[in-house]
């Protein structure tokens, strides 16, 4: 497998530099992730930018997580799963639905599993979700701008999810307490 560069504030190419620097600003260390999508300034750019924009969203935390970690469950990203559990941990995402995240069970809540079982609907379907998923989903009590915003955090994760798998992230020790792998969760 080729080896990817884990770039620091000091060896990205200078397009990434500011962008790292925010980073470490903002967390206290440039995430591994960050310092693989710097070989590419664009994506790392574009990952931030739509991360940011997905906070903008009328989806509360817990919601928005739930669409992520189900995204990082489905395309078995052991970096973002661990990752996304720290966030969640940190901005108190119930830790019931923090586990049944992790571990592919329902979340007690019917509204918060409706969200989980729609953002398996479209990645699954790769966005061709039947029409008796969506209508489960907005008689549910979303509407149809959360179903765009579904899409939006998919794509977010497409992007971080597959360059973890590309360039092999290794996983932040901020992370490490939450490592996660896809033998965790059960079959659905």
């Amino acid at each position: 497998m080729t080896d990817f560069t884990t770039h620091s504030i000091d060896t990205a190419p200078a397009a990434a530099k500011p962008l790292l620097e925010g980073a470490e600003s903002a967390y206290g260390f440039v995430p591994n992730l960050l310092g693989n999508m710097a070989e590419a300034p664009a994506l790392l750019e574009g990952y931030m930018s739509l991360a940011g924009i997905l906070g903008k969203t009328e989806l509360t935390e817990t919601e928005r997580q739930i669409i992520l970690m189900t995204n990082n469950r489905l395309n078995g990203c052991t970096y973002c799963m661990a990752a996304h559990t720290t966030i969640s941990q940190m901005a108190n995402v119930p830790a019931d639905v923090i586990e049944a995240l992790r571990t592919d069970t329902p979340i007690a809540d019917a509204k918060l599993e409706a969200l989980r079982k729609f953002s398996i609907a479209v990645t699954e379907s790769r966005g061709w979700p039947t029409e008796a998923q969506l209508d489960a989903f907005l008689t549910a009590g979303y509407t149809q701008q959360t179903v765009l915003e579904v899409i939006l955090g998919t794509a977010l994760k497409v992007m971080s999810n597959y360059t973890n798998h590309i360039a092999g992230t290794p996983l932040d020790d901020a992370f490490a307490p939450n490592d996660w792998a896809p033998d965790m969760a059960k079959a659905a």
